[in-house]
């Protein structure tokens, strides 16, 4: 199992880099697990969003599942706003 952890602020700002460290670590894991750990996220907007959804659909294009642990109570409530929830749960972010 591989634990990648989230910054403690992800916005639109720091998306772009954010992304770039977790794709390259994706890549470099031999591991069939990623799981990444929200529990340092302070300060996020809707881009926080963008990178887990696109974590989870580069797990998924690699074979691996995708497990994300700790998200603050905020953002899953953003997730639901925007009608994506479902992406963030444990049992639809897992792949088989």
């Amino acid at each position: 199992m591989t634990t990648l952890l989230l910054p403690d602020t992800l916005t639109l700002r720091e998306a772009r880099d954010t992304l770039r460290l977790l794709k390259v670590s994706l890549e470099r894991e031999a591991e069939p697990l990623l799981v990444i750990d929200g529990s340092q996220l302070q300060h996020f907007d809707s881009s926080a969003l963008a990178v887990l959804i696109e974590c989870r659909r580069l797990a998924q294009a690699w074979g691996k599942r995708y497990e994300l642990r700790s998200l603050p109570q905020h953002l899953r409530e953003l997730a639901e706003l925007y009608g994506i929830a479902e992406l963030l749960t444990q049992e639809d972010a897992s792949v088989a």
